[in-house]
């Protein structure tokens, strides 16, 4: 299964910082590279998608201008998608929101809004909650405010970490929808 496959390039190391990183003991990209080709060559993903996948794992692992090379001219809600994340993590909130604008309703964010919302609710976390998930809706757009608010926090604040836990979760689910066969 492809999204095994490609869970394992993300599933071991803490996850990124909301911000550009980088972080300690993060793969080389021409390693991640030479990984990504060998797993690509035996997905059976369209090459669009399979590059999608080598941008999101290459932003994973810090590597925010080989991503930003790689989804610079893909016009899709995928491309669109991982761009947003790319310039939230820059940082550049304004122009992630132009290009969470461009994403519309993702296939993404319904899983998105149900792991977040189980998540913040066993944190106890009513008020993020009500900010990220108005009406059970996925808000990518209140997601960036709260990771541009987190910016001015000290590093290891207890929201910042919360934050950092739903990043997490938004490239599980985006690597796992990149990564299947179907669209």
């Amino acid at each position: 299964m492809n999204s095994a496959r490609f869970s394992q390039f993300i599933s071991h190391q803490e996850p990124p910082e909301l911000g550009p990183g980088p972080r300690a003991n993060v793969q080389a990209a021409a390693a991640l590279n030479r990984q990504l080709d060998q797993a690509l060559s035996q997905a059976a993903l369209t090459a669009i998608r399979a590059e999608l996948v080598r941008a999101t794992v290459l932003l994973w692992h810090d590597h925010l201008d080989a991503a930003h090379g790689i989804v610079q001219d893909v016009e899709t809600k995928d491309g669109s998608y991982i761009h947003a994340i790319l310039h939230r993590r820059e940082p550049d909130y304004s122009n992630a929101k132009y290009w969470f604008q461009r994403v519309g309703a993702h296939p993404c964010y319904g899983e998105l809004a149900k792991r977040s919302a189980t998540f913040l609710k066993g944190k106890g976390e009513t008020e993020l909650e009500g900010r990220l998930l108005p009406r059970g809706q996925w808000d990518a757009f209140a997601f960036v405010d709260a990771c541009e608010a987190a910016a001015g926090e000290p590093p290891n604040s207890a929201r910042g970490a919360l934050l950092r836990d739903i990043q997490r979760m938004e490239f599980e689910i985006l690597l796992n929808y990149l990564s299947s066969d179907g669209s």
